[in-house]
């Protein structure tokens, strides 16, 4: 039996945003802005890919700029963002476990006299909210967090931060990684303060190479990409419409249907965390292990992302022996894995250093079904007491 469960790394394209993306290539291939009809039709693709996306936020199409995907969008806020209100200040902030796509533009800002802070955050990877709103002041222009974090499952209050940071500095820009939790939330920007919002088309059984960037009307950001003067002079150079004719595809696939479709991850994650912590040596990161309603507690993180240490067993290691049987997990963050090193976020949340490198991410989507969880906590029962057994030696 094959078990995909690197969902949060990238999901299968659908095959209707093949279809869509096949059609554009083949048939309906002009450049968008040429003036002709073969051009007016591909441009008919990208606002209609801008009205769904628009339609699934409750906000206005001309508030959805298309990039390359989710690290395009977080370095297009985050540089875009500071470098447009350098003049109101230099403080900026994050949490303590962001993804790298937003940690390393923030680094690269302190090349331009920038400097930011990091918020901490609890065992369950939740912010600090007393401190982050203690480390705003009226130099601060920008805060950045994560709607959901990418390696344990962590789900932030962004209504309530947004809330609180902008009530001591009503400025302030606020900006949410929600590269997880798009097609998994029912996300309105407008009703949780959102300023810049990122997503990356990859995340939702959508092609890779594209995603976009929700920038609320009458937010400045200065463009990183100069050129023609496409997309209102945000983001120039010819659009990628295939893959924009994918993603339209794919969110309104994700979006309809909607709630059985999260119940049924739940559902999965749930019966997953109930049998691993059955296999010996396993500890759920994130939740609470011996909570006496198990149920209630998952649904107060992300529907699709488990992660789990190992006591004495390496991360690659059972990674690859899984492999073997036909199913693939990650170790971490997929973005990060040609920079290897210890997880920030294990770390931030105060696992262990000993279970530090010993530790998977599954993450599931709607074609995962309980058989193939059976299968893998069965596959994880034999192979992890194996290699425990050889790592004690």
């Amino acid at each position: 039996m094959e078990c995909y469960f690197d969902n949060a790394a990238t999901t299968k394209v659908s095959d209707a945003a093949i279809k869509a993306m096949d059609t554009v290539m083949s048939r309906d291939f002009g450049n968008p802005s040429s003036k002709h009809i073969k051009g007016m039709e591909a441009e008919r693709y990208i606002k209609d890919a801008a009205s769904a996306i628009a339609a699934s936020l409750r906000c206005k199409d001309k508030e959805i700029v298309f990039t390359s995907g989710g690290s395009e969008s977080n370095n297009m806020a985050l540089i875009g963002a500071a470098l447009a209100h350098k003049r109101d200040g230099d403080h900026i902030i994050t949490s303590s476990f962001e993804h790298p796509s937003v940690y390393n533009p923030l680094l690269s800002l302190e090349d331009f006299g920038f400097k930011t802070d990091f918020a901490p955050v609890d065992s369950l990877g939740h912010i600090d909210l007393e401190k982050l709103v203690d480390m705003v002041t009226d130099k601060t222009i920008l805060v950045s967090v994560m709607y959901v974090n990418n390696e344990i499952g962590a789900v932030q209050d962004i209504a309530a931060i947004s809330k609180a940071i902008k009530s001591k500095n009503p400025k302030v820009i606020f900006h949410v990684d929600a590269i997880q939790a798009y097609g998994k939330f029912s996300i309105n920007p407008v009703k949780e303060g959102i300023d810049l919002m990122s997503v990356s088309s990859h995340k939702l059984h959508g092609p890779k190479g594209c995603g976009f960037l929700y920038i609320k009307d009458g937010v400045r950001i200065k463009p990183l990409i100069y050129g023609g003067g496409q997309q209102k002079d945000r983001r120039s150079g010819t659009e990628n419409v295939p893959a924009i004719a994918g993603l339209k595809v794919a969110v309104d696939e994700v979006y309809t249907g909607f709630d059985e479709r999260i119940n049924r991850l739940y559902e999965l994650k749930t019966d997953f965390i109930r049998k691993v912590l059955d296999v010996p040596g396993a500890h759920v990161n994130g939740v609470f292990e011996a909570c006496p309603d198990l149920e209630e507690t998952v649904r107060r993180t992300a529907p699709h992302i488990v992660s789990v240490s190992f006591d004495n067993i390496k991360a690659e290691v059972l990674l690859h022996a899984l492999e073997e049987k036909g199913i693939y997990v990650s170790s971490g963050s997929a973005c990060s894995s040609n920079h290897p090193g210890i997880s920030g976020t294990l770390k931030a949340i105060g696992v262990p250093d000993k279970l530090l490198d010993s530790t998977l991410r599954f993450s599931f989507c709607g074609e995962n079904t309980h058989e193939q969880v059976d299968y893998c906590i069965e596959c994880l029962k034999e192979l992890v007491p194996k290699y425990a057994r050889f790592s004690r030696r």
